[in-house]
């Protein structure tokens, strides 16, 4: 039996949310989830004040009888914890799998670079609210149970991580920034103007020296700005891979949508 905790580092989840992942999981006999009752706190934008949402994250991450921790949603939060979490975290959690993906992504590179456990950027219990959420959810119960059919297909012999642009450009230059050289690094984005993206993409890359490459995931949901930008996101990502001498070397199947693919951190 693989049993999973499901914890909120960044903001609340609701119950008939969680109710209808455990209804899916029940489809997957040798997976068991267990909803940390600080997912359903509220406090102003967080699932709860700071420290409830770092002690359900080191409780869940210390306990010996889960084999994976997952992040319920992300939205923001989990930058402000991350570092505290780091050392309070014991013999446990160094077995453990971490999953979630953006605002999950500071507690995934923080863990990364401290060699603690199995981070892996994967769709999270919040994507069930999405069109074809379903499929998210499943992808990731059948990865929990052996199957890798989920993961992003081009991870092959180099070392691979996955980040939310905005995530990776906020980790440059903190001490929660892994060590990336040699790795493929992929990216993708959500809601942000394409402006925004290219002053997203000249400070990530800035911290990005040394790495294998970079792949692109889908840049969505962007708004309309009173002007045109005048570049695609693949444009605006060559230019900066460009400015830094970094291959660029295509897709990656990653996004803020339920497709969204698996990409365990280092090697597949």
């Amino acid at each position: 039996m693989t049993r999973i905790a499901i914890c909120a580092p960044s903001t609340p989840f609701a119950r008939e949310d969680a109710a209808r992942v455990i209804a899916l999981a029940c489809e997957y006999p040798g997976i068991e989830l267990h909803f940390h009752e600080q997912c359903f706190a509220t406090h102003g934008h967080f699932a709860g004040p700071d420290a409830l949402r770092l002690a359900a994250f080191v409780e869940c991450a210390n306990d010996p009888s889960f084999d994976a921790v997952w992040f319920a949603r992300g939205g923001y939060g989990a930058n402000r914890i991350a570092q505290d979490a780091m050392p309070l975290l014991r013999k446990a959690a160094q077995d453990k799998v971490f999953l979630g993906y953006s605002d999950g992504g500071y507690l995934l590179a923080a863990l990364y670079r401290a060699r603690i456990g199995r981070p892996v950027h994967a769709p999270m219990p919040t994507d069930i609210r999405r069109e074809g959420g379903e499929a998210a959810i499943r992808r990731v119960l059948a990865w929990l149970g052996g199957e890798r059919g989920g993961e992003e297909p081009s991870l092959g012999h180099r070392p691979a991580v996955a980040f939310n642009l905005t995530t990776l450009a906020m980790l440059g230059g903190t001490r929660l920034m892994p060590g990336l050289a040699g790795h493929v690094v992929m990216i993708e984005e959500v809601s942000e103007h394409l402006y925004a993206v290219d002053r997203l993409f000249f400070h990530a890359t800035a911290h990005l020296g040394g790495v294998a490459g970079l792949r692109l995931g889908r840049v969505s949901d962007v708004p309309e700005n009173d002007r045109p930008f005048g570049a695609e996101p693949e444009e605006i990502a060559r230019f900066w891979c460009a400015r830094h001498e970094i291959p660029f070397l295509g897709a990656a199947d990653i996004g803020h949508d339920a497709a969204n693919r698996i990409v365990p951190f280092g090697l597949a």
